[in-house]
C-alpha cells in the first residue's frame, strides 16, 4: 500500500485530514477500525488492546529489543481487558496498543497522555520497538505501539478501546524561533498577559491568588480514594476524590513531596487554527517539581470562534523529593507552538465536544460539575 511521503504532507503537524490521509494510505494501521470520534484537530487518540501485562519496572527496548523481548523477562501475570480490570497504583503495566504504525522517512510523531488521564495522575507514555526514549515515534517508524501506564493516585477501571493517549504527527519543520513566536503573537495574541515571556516558548505561570482571601485555587487528591471508571463521564463526587484548597491570603503554597495538585495558569491561552501546542515541563533548575503530564493544546483551543476567547491551562503539578514553596505568578512551564500543515477542517471546541474550552480550573470529566 502506498504510503504519504513527506512531500505529501508539507512541513508541520499534520491537521485531522492529513492523519485521514496516513489511515487511508496505510501510515496508521489498526486491528479494529479507527472511528471519527479518535481523530482529534491535531492528534489521534490511541486505544487499549485486549490484554495488559503487569511488569515489575518500568523500561525502554534500546536499540536492539523489541517491546515483547522485553516483555518476556519482566511480565509477573497478564490482564484480560476484554471486559474490564482494574489497574491499581504503584503497578506498572504494559499494554500493546489497537493502532499500529508503517510511516514513511519524513514523517515522525510524538505522543502524550490526553487531559483527563492527566488530570486523574495517570502517569502513562507509549514506547516502541526498539525505542531510546518515551513517547518519541522516529520518523519511518513501522511496528506496533504499547502504552506504559501506572497510575499515581486513583485506581482505574480500564477495558478494551479505553483511550488514554494520544499521538500527533510531524512532517519536515514545524516550530518557530522566537521571533516568529512574537510576530505570531503580534498578530494573534497567543497569550492574554500584561507581560508575554517569550523564550524557547511563551512562559506560563501560575495563579494562586484567585478572586482574593478565601477563594478556590486548586485541589490536592486524596489518597486511599475509590475506584474510578474511566467510562463514567460526570459520575464521581468531587468530595469523595479532592480536597479544595483556598486562597489563605498570601497568595502561596507549599506543594508536599508526592502530592498530586490541580491548578490553573494565570494567563488565559490562545491556539489559532493554523497551529497546535505543547506544555513542556519546567526545568528542573527552576524547581524540583513536575508541571502538566498533559501538554498538547489543539488549533482552536482558546478561539474566539470556538467559543473560547482564551482559556487557561489547567496544571498537572507533582513535587518530588521535597517540599517546595510555590508563589503567585511563579513560572510553570512554557508553550511551545507549532505550524500545522494546513488549517483543519474542525478546530478543538468546535462540533467535536471539545470538554475543555473556556475552562478555568477544572477537574476531569468524570467529576460532577
Amino acid at each position: 500500500m502506498t504510503i504519504a511521503s513527506q512531500s505529501d504532507l508539507g512541513d508541520g503537524i499534520l491537521p485531522a485530514h492529513g492523519i485521514e490521509f496516513l489511515i487511508e494510505n496505510g501510515g496508521i494501521g489498526a486491528y479494529q477500525p479507527i472511528n471519527d470520534g479518535q481523530i482529534q484537530p491535531a492528534s489521534l487518540d490511541l486505544r487499549l488492546g485486549r490484554v495488559a501485562f503487569r511488569v515489575r519496572a518500568s523500561f525502554l527496548p534500546g536499540p536492539n529489543c523489541t517491546v515483547e523481548d522485553k516483555l518476556k523477562a519482566l511480565c509477573l501475570h497478564e490482564i484480560d481487558l476484554s471486559d474490564g480490570a482494574v489497574l491499581e497504583t504503584g503497578c506498572v503495566y504494559i499494554v500493546p496498543l489497537i493502532e499500529s504504525l508503517k510511516l514513511s522517512a519524513g514523517v515522525s510523531a510524538a505522543a502524550n497522555p490526553k487531559s483527563s488521564t492527566g488530570r486523574l495522575d495517570v502517569f502513562t507514555r507509549v514506547i516502541t520497538d526498539y525505542g531510546q526514549s518515551f513517547d518519541t515515534v522516529s520518523a519511518g517508524y513501522e511496528g506496533p505501539l504499547y502504552a506504559e501506564i501506572s497510575p499515581k493516585t486513583f485506581s482505574i477501571l480500564v477495558r478494551e478501546g479505553s483511550t488514554l493517549s494520544q499521538i500527533r504527527f510531524r512532517s519536515g519543520t514545524c516550530q518557530h524561533s522566537d521571533e516568529e513566536m512574537r510576530a505570531l503573537h503580534e498578530e494573534n495574541t497567543l497569550v492574554f498577559s500584561g507581560n508575554v515571556d517569550i523564550n524557547n516558548g511563551i512562559a506560563l505561570s501560575v495563579d494562586l491568588e484567585g478572586s482574593g482571601k478565601g477563594s478556590l485555587i486548586g485541589y490536592r487528591a486524596k489518597r486511599h480514594s475509590g475506584l474510578i471508571d474511566l467510562s463514567r463521564i460526570g459520575a464521581y463526587e468531587i468530595d469523595d476524590f479532592w480536597e479544595p484548597i483556598l486562597n489563605r491570603g498570601d497568595s502561596s503554597l507549599i506543594l508536599d513531596p508526592d502530592q498530586f495538585y490541580i491548578l490553573v495558569s494565570k494567563e488565559a491561552v490562545h491556539v489559532p487554527p493554523s497551529h497546535a501546542a505543547e506544555m513542556v515541563p519546567i526545568n528542573p533548575l527552576v524547581g524540583e517539581f513536575r508541571v502538566h503530564y498533559a501538554g498538547f493544546f489543539d488549533p482552536g483551543f482558546g478561539h474566539s470562534k470556538a467559543g473560547g476567547t482564551g482559556s487557561r491551562a489547567v496544571l498537572e503539578v507533582r513535587s518530588h523529593d521535597v517540599p517546595f514553596v510555590l508563589d503567585d505568578g511563579q513560572i510553570i512551564g512554557r508553550l511551545i507552538y507549532e505550524r500545522l500543515t494546513d488549517v483543519p477542517d474542525v478546530i478543538y471546541g468546535q462540533d467535536i465536544g471539545s470538554n475543555y474550552q473556556a475552562q478555568g480550573l477544572k477537574l476531569s470529566k468524570h467529576f460532577k460539575v
